[in-house]
């Protein structure tokens, strides 16, 4: 296994690699220093309506059908999937030449579509897994998690229902998955929290309720392991300031304030520069985030440590005319098939850890 973690070796400057350090673990040293160390992709993205042309029993799929609204047939299905598996092929190359290790990916409509998804040419070679589970959301779409099992053996995985007092309430399952990410034991929970549908107000009991759920996920983790390595990931329709995420996950906005067993936001920073994940009335909003416990944010080097968080948003991802130019570059606008890739932009970090 050794030998399979060289391939993503690294030689990094001791200048470049500060932005990762902490209060807590400051490298004191010259441009001229060299460290020698694996980095490591870990990335979300909403794939944006990613359904089969099927209408299957029990599933709110008609829209996604050749004789539904969407004429949802196999020309388009074969197009976004191919559009997906491009998209997913560039996640990381740019610090790490295997690309993402660990994917979190939601708006799929069930396990076959992803099967169709990792089996595309870009994607074939690096011979993606799949965790999923089928949840109950009312538009028939799910959370799962793809990886690259040279990198990430997964040693468990549960889905974690969110309940409420309306018996009539379905959203999608939680996941948490468990396993190793360069010899390291981490903990990745996939999220995709109720919409904003009727309104940020109205709906944000809902998103309260999965924020409560996820940190109770992981206070559990911690309870086992102070020092657990977390990874909170997804689609929250939340920005990083929203109740859901500054009070209830306590996520923090500066490293500095991360004690041991907290939360650290790693893009918080990112909103506030005007970067976002996704656009709506042309005002941009981060709810695609990655927040991690405080072992991963201020560890040692000799184990997995943040390096950087970033949106992808590549030019051939974004509308580039038009009234919706510089937005991510989406599947439909206003029900009109645009042949794009998703309506959010993929999110990321980088992880290091020294090369042995």
């Amino acid at each position: 296994m050794k030998n399979s973690f060289r391939i993503i070796s690294f030689i990094f400057t001791v200048l470049f690699l500060s932005q990762a350090c902490t209060s807590k673990n400051k490298v004191a040293a010259s441009s001229s220093e060299k460290l020698n160390v694996q980095v490591t992709c870990v990335g979300f993205y909403n794939l944006e309506n990613l359904f089969d042309t099927i209408n299957n029993e029990n599933v709110n799929d008609e829209e996604y059908t050749p004789d539904g609204p969407m004429k949802w047939g196999t020309m388009k299905y074969t197009a976004k999937i191919q559009h997906m598996a491009h998209a997913i092929s560039q996640i990381g190359l740019e610090n790490s030449p295997v690309g993402v290790a660990i994917l979190g990916i939601s708006e799929i409509e069930n396990r076959g579509v992803v099967e169709d998804l990792i089996k595309q040419p870009e994607l074939k070679g690096r011979s993606y897994e799949i965790v999923h589970y089928d949840s109950p959301d009312r538009r028939g779409v799910d959370v799962g998690l793809i990886y690259n099992p040279k990198y990430f053996i997964v040693t468990n995985s549960k889905s974690y229902r969110l309940k409420m007092e309306d018996p009539g309430f379905l959203t999608r399952d939680q996941l948490m998955v468990s396993g190793y990410l360069l010899g390291d034991k981490v903990h990745i929970i996939v999220n995709h929290w109720p919409s904003r549908y009727g309104g940020e107000m109205s709906s944000r009991p809902k998103r309260v309720a999965a924020a409560q759920l996820t940190k109770s996920i992981a206070d559990s983790l911690f309870r086992v392991d102070p020092k657990a390595r977390i990874i909170i990931m997804g689609d929250l329709n939340d920005d990083p300031s929203n109740e859901s995420c500054e009070k209830v996950l306590q996520a923090k906005k500066e490293l500095s304030d991360v004690k041991d067993g907290e939360l650290y936001n790693t893009l918080w920073k990112t909103l506030d520069k005007g970067v976002g994940s996704l656009a709506y009335n042309d005002q941009w909003n981060l709810f695609d985030q990655i927040i991690i416990s405080s072992e991963l944010a201020h560890g040692e080097t000799d184990h997995l440590k943040l390096w950087k968080a970033e949106v992808f948003n590549k030019s051939f991802l974004t509308q580039q005319e038009g009234r919706y130019k510089g937005s991510p570059l989406r599947t439909h606008s206003g029900g009109v098939w645009t042949n794009g890739y998703s309506d959010h932009y993929p999110t990321l970090i980088y992880l290091l850890k020294d090369a042995k």
